[in-house]
């Protein structure tokens, strides 16, 4: 029984050390969460992805959202005014149409339907990327910190006053 009371003694004092020397375990912490977005969303600060889902469309005015916006198949986007502290990713979208709005991450847009894309008027971190979308697409007078890259886009995108810190590539060479 002495053995027992010594080692549960040595237990004890190693947790309590380990406590005052700020050596905790906890659960792990929770991942972002997911707001699924069909109708409107107006000036609110949301600390979550935004998930437009296939066929919905999502207004996004004045909306802060910390984390990413991603457009399903079929779905549309229209966001003005926004802050993105993530990325905008798209496939298959039939619509995205972003103004006046800051992305701290990339705007990336592929095999886009039907719909228009148009990116005006933006302030994007990283790069902005579209690829194999149909459909009439217009940047015009962005800001982006990284690349402008558009490949196999039809028709090619058009507009133009683009500031781009890193390349204008393909398609978008011009804009």
């Amino acid at each position: 029984m002495e053995g027992s009371n010594k080692l549960a003694t040595v237990l004890a004092a190693a947790i309590c050390a380990g406590g005052a020397f700020g050596v905790t375990t906890a659960a792990p912490a929770a991942t972002n969460d997911e707001r699924t977005c069909r109708g409107t969303i107006g000036a609110r600060n949301l600390d979550v992805d935004i998930r437009v889902p296939s066929g919905a469309t999502c207004r996004l005015n004045a909306t802060r959202v910390d984390g990413n916006v991603k457009i399903y198949r079929n779905a549309t986007l229209i966001a003005t005014g926004v802050r993105v502290g993530g990325n905008i990713q798209a496939e298959n979208a039939k619509s995205v149409r972003v103004s006046r709005s800051r992305v701290d991450g990339s705007i990336q847009l592929k095999q886009g339907r039907i719909g228009p894309i148009s990116l005006i008027r933006n302030t994007v971190g990283s790069d902005i990327q579209l690829f194999s979308n149909r459909g009439i697409t217009t940047v015009s007078r962005n800001v982006v910190d990284g690349n402008l890259q558009c490949k196999s886009n039809r028709p090619r995108p058009r507009g133009g006053a683009n500031r781009v810190e890193g390349n204008k590539e393909d398609q978008c060479a011009r804009l």
